[in-house]
């Protein structure tokens, strides 16, 4: 029989026991050790039936074992400690209170999905993981960080498989009341909300739900609530799931109801209001035009208060490619602003110019949130140096006349939250080499440039450490297969092979993520013989355990799943090459530490960044992986394998994924299994043993997301706050004013003759050339301006690379017909081919970026052939 209504009973915790609730609605549970082993001690058959999930585990323990343990001086005692260490992290100073003044009272962080734990699935892949590590990294550093994102009832699917090995979803309904989770209510009690108005009259609802991230509040909108209709109780029902219009009202409710949600969430609480507003990718882009209408009703103009807006927006950009960027019919967009709308004293055609794709090659009748987020903050970054180096050639369209290394789009590479991806046992390694407190600041804050104590470790013990992370995962993997082939539809009479299924002892190969194509989950099947004889050869065999999910709506991506199932379905194979379905957090804390080998073999450069290797390198594997994202930046010989690319321009894709899978088999067979299989005097890998040590020392500190994080403070964080602060009403006004005026006015600028000192086409290293530049600047004045020389090799077309800047300065006061005469040294500091050229640009001393305007002007060619602006 099927029950006709749910209903959530809690336990009544016994009174010496009621810290147990507090430890288990804070999720620093999910990466602290000393928290989850008290848990596990209340019953540790619950506590794995719970999934290592405190609040399921609370709802099966029985009453008298919790009455047993509320007798239990021991038990209590260790409670006790355990709630006291809580506090002292949530109360206790740490990284940023020591900092100097100024740094943002507070910082609003937007994402679309967040992967804190597996006890609360809001995720789908390596954005929400990486949304996930910053919100815990920013707790563990104590930075006043504020989480916003939607709260998902189904989440994002389960994946099983047919017996054929085709991807199946399934999507379990979550009920938010058995979730860590606490409804924000109003002081009567009521809940909290948050609307949106939709056309013709309608509304979108929605409730806050708060999960406690260690000190980060999380806030998590959920539009399942009896007032809205059908429609919109389903606005967030599955992540990344519906049509165009789903996905706006997502968005929307993402970006302005998250704004609302972060004002009423304040309100309750006392929280200081945000100064800085984070959008992790564009999902959250709307974020920016409720802050400029909250403005507009306080009176500033629509002009004055987008500036005030973008000095304090941050917006990272995680896509490499154009098509993997939310976009949307502009009809569409308009219908839901304006007047019988959202935000109805906005202009709608001042929103949907914020999202037009201006640049060449551009779709007019598209709206792009990426744009959008782009020209809604001040500054923005990309997750890797090669991934910022994409971005801006991606975008430089919208800043035309520059080059694009001076488009103004950094980056900071992302990281990994150490202590929820590093083994338990290599934490304990780490804690009896260095104690408790160093390994866990070390971990968590980090800032050192090598963790040298990792010399002293003895090679035993590290090699007893990787042999036993090994032996771990081969027992999760054989639990795994055999629970996923009972899905298919296997008897147990048919899976007795299973407990044959990989060796402890084997080199193991590690690949899991999404499966979109550019990641070529199928690579390693290019040369099906070649793969065989790896997998099974007789003194030096390789083991590959394989994961990952294709989007619902990808079947080519459900192809390449099942191309990679049925190889591994293969008797001759199977016990040496496995594919784990429904791949998520849980897997993945036991997949990264076993494997030896962390394989990652993307379209380079489609790879933002790629965390997953570095979630590997903290416990000790080794990348393999092509040159692309954060391997790209920090690859050195000590730390793993580079694949060799075939990636220009023309190349033919078969061949190119030939010749990158030719290079991986010989990798693997000449360099990779002789490495692992040697041994020394001591019967030890020696030169492997160095390898991992060299991975964990030096590599190590640099992935960490505590580094990450204070990048982000110390690079835009505190900028943009300082810029917030700047921008009062009455400086906003000026500055949309100014800039106004420069736009008016900039048709009337240019360069009207240039003139050196230079007699002939070459001269000496270290000469000096004198430039005089005559310009027009029409209605503007010298102090709207800057008058550059830009110096620097020249290619064959003449074309400046690394390039330096000299600003020029005025020599007098404007001649009759408005001219003004620059003069500069030019210093000749390298050989060869060498060039210069002159440019103008608005200037004022709030502006971030000399590009942020986009205005520029150059010579016109006639003052170039008579200048020889070309030095040869």
């Amino acid at each position: 029989m099927k029950a006709i209504r749910r209903f959530t009973v809690r336990p009544v915790l016994p009174g010496p026991l009621r810290p147990l609730s507090d430890l288990a609605r804070n999720l620093r549970w999910s990466w602290h050790a000393e928290t989850r082993d008290l848990f596990q001690s209340v019953d540790p058959e619950a506590w794995a039936a719970a999934a290592g999930d405190p609040v399921r585990l609370l709802g099966r323990v029985r009453p008298a074992r919790l009455a047993e343990l509320a007798g239990d001086r021991r038990f209590l005692r260790r409670l006790t400690a355990v709630a006291d260490d809580l506090d002292d992290y949530l109360t206790g100073e740490r990284w940023y209170q020591t900092q100097a003044d100024g740094l943002p009272a507070a910082i609003a962080y937007f994402s679309p999905e967040f992967g804190i734990t597996a006890a609360l699935p809001q995720y789908s892949g390596g954005l929400g993981i990486l949304a996930g590590d910053h919100l815990k990294a920013a707790s563990d550093l104590g930075v006043p960080l504020i989480g916003v994102g939607l709260l998902y009832r189904h989440g994002y699917f389960r994946q099983t498989l047919s017996r054929d090995g085709w991807q199946q979803e399934h999507y379990p309904v979550l009920d938010p009341n058995e979730l860590p989770l606490t409804q924000l209510t109003e002081p009567d009690a009521t809940p909290a909300h948050v609307s949106l108005a939709l056309p013709g009259g309608k509304a979108l609802r929605a409730r806050i739900w708060l999960a406690q991230v260690g000190r980060v509040p999380l806030l998590l909108l959920d539009s399942d609530v009896e007032e809205n209709d059908l429609g919109e109780r389903g606005v967030t029902d599955r992540l990344y799931g519906g049509g165009s219009e789903h996905r706006l009202f997502q968005e929307m409710l993402l970006g302005i109801g998250g704004v609302r949600a972060v004002r009423t969430y304040c309100r309750l609480t006392g929280h200081p209001e945000p100064e800085v507003f984070h959008t992790n990718e564009g999902h959250a882009g709307f974020l920016g035009l409720e802050r400029i209408a909250e403005l507009c009703a306080a009176g500033l103009d629509f002009d004055a208060a987008l500036e005030a807006v973008r000095a304090g927006t941050v917006f990272t950009t995680h896509t490499p490619v154009p098509a993997g960027i939310d976009r949307f019919d502009r009809d569409l967009v308009g219908r839901h602003f304006g007047p019988d709308a959202e935000l109805p004293g906005i202009d709608v055609r001042r929103v949907l110019e914020l999202g037009r794709e201006t640049y060449p090659g551009g779709e007019p009748n598209l709206f792009n949130m990426a744009v959008m987020g782009l020209r809604l903050a001040q500054r923005a970054n990309g997750v890797s140096l090669l991934h910022g180096q994409v971005s801006r050639e991606m975008f430089a369209g919208l800043w035309p006349g520059f080059d694009a290394e001076e488009v103004p789009i950094t980056s900071v590479t992302n990281g990994v939250h150490a202590p929820t991806w590093v083994a338990p046992e290599v934490l304990r390694l780490a804690t009896r080499q260095v104690g408790a407190q160093r390994a866990e600041d070390a971990l968590s804050v980090g800032g050192s440039e090598r963790w040298d104590s990792v010399a002293d470790i003895p090679d035993q013990d590290i090699w007893e450490l990787r042999r036993t992370l090994r032996e771990r995962l081969v027992l999760e993997v054989r639990e795994r297969l055999r629970a996923s082939w009972r899905q298919r539809g296997a008897g147990d009479a048919e899976l007795g092979w299973i407990d044959g299924v990989l060796d402890p002892d084997v080199l193991t190969i590690g690949f899991a993520r999404r499966v979109p194509s550019y990641k070529r989950l199928t690579l390693m099947l290019r040369d099906r013989d070649r793969l065989t004889e790896l997998l099974l050869h007789p003194e030096r065999p390789v083991q590959i355990v394989v994961a990952g999910k294709a989007h619902p709506a990808d079947d080519g991506g459900k192809r390449l799943v099942q191309e990679l199932v049925r190889f591994a379905d293969d008797p001759r194979v199977r016990h040496r090459i496995v594919f784990l379905p429904d791949y998520g957090m849980a897997m993945a804390q036991r997949l990264y530490p076993g494997c030896d080998i962390w394989l990652n073999n993307p379209l380079r450069p489609l790879e933002a960044c790629g965390t997953s290797g570095m979630k590997a390198a903290l416990n000790g594997c080794l990348n393999l992986s092509v040159l692309d994202g954060w391997w790209d930046e920090w690859f050195q010989p000590d730390f793993g394998w580079a694949i060799p690319t075939a990636d220009g321009a023309g190349t033919d894709p078969d061949h190119r994924d030939d010749i990158e899978a030719a290079a991986l088999y010989d990798l693997l067979e000449q360099r990779i299994t002789p490495r692992f299989y040697e041994r020394g005097r001591a019967g030890l890998p020696d030169r492997w043993i160095q390898m991992v040590r060299r991975t964990l020392s030096l590599l190590g500190p640099k992935v960490l997301a505590g580094r990450m994080v204070r990048e982000y403070v110390d690079r835009l964080y505190a900028p943009a706050a300082l810029a917030h602060r700047a921008l009062t009403p009455d400086t906003a006004r000026d500055l949309a004013g100014w800039k106004a005026r420069v736009r008016a006015a900039w048709p009337g600028v240019s360069v009207d003759h240039v003139e050196t000192t230079a007699s002939t086409p070459t001269a000496e290293l270290g000469t000096t050339v004198g430039l005089r530049v005559r310009v027009a600047l029409g209605e503007l004045t010298p102090d709207d301006v800057e008058v550059q020389a830009v110096s620097g090799r020249v290619d064959e077309q003449d074309r400046i690379t690394d390039a330096t800047v000299v600003p020029l300065k005025p020599a007098g006061t404007a001649d009759l017909e408005g001219r003004v005469l620059y003069e500069g040294p030019l210093s000749l500091d390298r050989t060869g081919p060498y060039g210069y050229t002159i440019r103008i640009l608005p200037t004022h001393p709030l502006l971030a970026s000399p590009a942020e305007t986009g205005l520029v002007t150059i010579p016109p060619e006639e003052v170039v052939e008579g200048a020889g602006v070309v030095l040869r």
